[in-house]
């Protein structure tokens, strides 16, 4: 970062960190590179070292070096989606052989690919309460690469202590990788609690208007972020230039969106704890949740993801979903607008029958920014 960034504050380094000037013509937003190739000054002579973009892309450069910025490590690599960045690091840091603990609450995306893909390259995996750190130790094995979190979990809003993970893994001889999805960078930074890589989907908040789909790895050791950017490039699922421009874009906006979505969610929690269909309610925000103080140690608020269980089983559940207006029934999550849906049917169906198996009478909001008292009275009639 230049050394105008004389600040270090989240907000100023979400607008500032990446996006340099344009040289040429002066433009405050950097540009879209659509560019395949690029001119070289002779054989090896590269300008600015670009020569293929699937290798780098200026735009993608800049929005990797906010990444970077933003969750405080040394590099930054942006991908295709989620899922990509997450194939990347796991075939860069496993060997077939190799083990890794997961979380009994995961994005049903990633137990998919952990169960149905990884696994048939020889990498074993066992799944732990990732809250409880004695079970996570309980898990690990000689043969332990990685310990696998995501806090705030998908969908069930469970916490872990990242610090105390990290002195787990540590311990262990094994990598701590962190899915900061739901908090961003905003509301928590893992990297500062001793985790190793950092992995986001930047198709949620941190794109945040649901108009794109990405993925990144953020780590704080610089041999590390070399290893991701060689199988990165050797294995090209790359984010594109108008993707990689459309999430620096939302990471702009990223804190006081942040704001207004953890505003609106705790206010929607607090509703459906009185209300009498609902028999439970997961938000991290509440006191009475298993996972609250660590939380608030920390996260800088609790993030716009509620989920809550509801009287009458599944078909009550699916029913609230279908009557809501309001919020959207859809899956995916962390845009500008509200979403609703049912995790059993859509997002974690491929979680059916195992140990991350969601309960059927769930349902998982994306508390978006709208005005809170039309999210509030649209739940209590989706509810009846």
């Amino acid at each position: 970062m230049s050394d105008r960034h004389i600040s270090q504050h989240f907000e100023t380094l979400a607008i500032h960190a990446g996006n340099t000037a344009d040289p040429l013509t002066g433009a405050v937003v950097p540009p879209i590179y659509q560019v395949s190739t690029y001119k070289q000054d002779g054989v090896g002579g590269l300008r600015g070292g670009y020569e293929y973009s699937r290798s780098a892309n200026p735009t993608r450069t800049a929005l990797e070096e906010n990444l970077a910025a933003l969750e405080g490590g040394r590099r930054g690599l942006a991908f295709a989606s989620g899922l990509a960045a997450e194939d990347c690091l796991l075939r860069t840091l496993l060997s077939p052989g190799d083990h890794v603990v997961i979380p009994n609450d995961a994005y049903g995306g990633t137990f998919r690919l952990f169960a149905k893909v990884v696994s048939r390259w020889g990498v074993e995996w066992s799944v732990a309460d990732t809250s409880d750190p004695a079970a996570v130790r309980a898990a690990i094995t000689p043969k332990t690469k990685a310990v696998w979190v995501e806090t705030p979990s998908n969908p069930l809003l469970g916490i872990t202590d990242i610090a105390a993970l990290a002195q787990v893994s540590r311990d262990a001889g094994a990598k701590l990788v962190v899915d900061n999805t739901f908090a961003t960078p905003y509301l928590q930074q893992p990297l500062s609690l001793g985790a190793d890589v950092v992995v986001h989907s930047l198709t949620k908040y941190m794109g945040g208007h649901s108009d794109v789909v990405g993925g990144a790895l953020v780590v704080g050791d610089p041999e590390l972020g070399e290893e991701l950017a060689y199988h990165q490039n050797a294995m090209g699922a790359v984010a594109g230039p108008f993707d990689s421009w459309l999430v620096l874009r939302g990471t702009k906006t990223l804190s006081v969106r942040m704001d207004r979505h953890s505003e609106n969610a705790t206010k929607v929690a607090d509703m459906l704890t009185r209300h009498a269909r609902v028999t439970r309610v997961l938000y991290p925000g509440l006191p009475e949740h298993p996972g609250h103080e660590v939380a608030a140690k920390q996260m800088r608020a609790f993030g716009g993801m509620v989920s809550f269980q509801v009287e009458g089983g599944e078909e009550a559940a699916v029913e609230v979903c279908n009557r809501a207006k309001v919020f959207t029934l859809g899956e995916s999550l962390g845009g500008v607008e509200s979403l609703i849906e049912h995790p059993g049917r859509m997002t974690h169906a491929s979680a059916a029958g195992s140990a991350l198996e969601v309960p059927a009478d769930l349902v998982r909001l994306s508390v978006g920014i709208e005005n809170v008292e039309d999210l509030l009275e649209d739940l209590k009639q989706a509810l009846g």
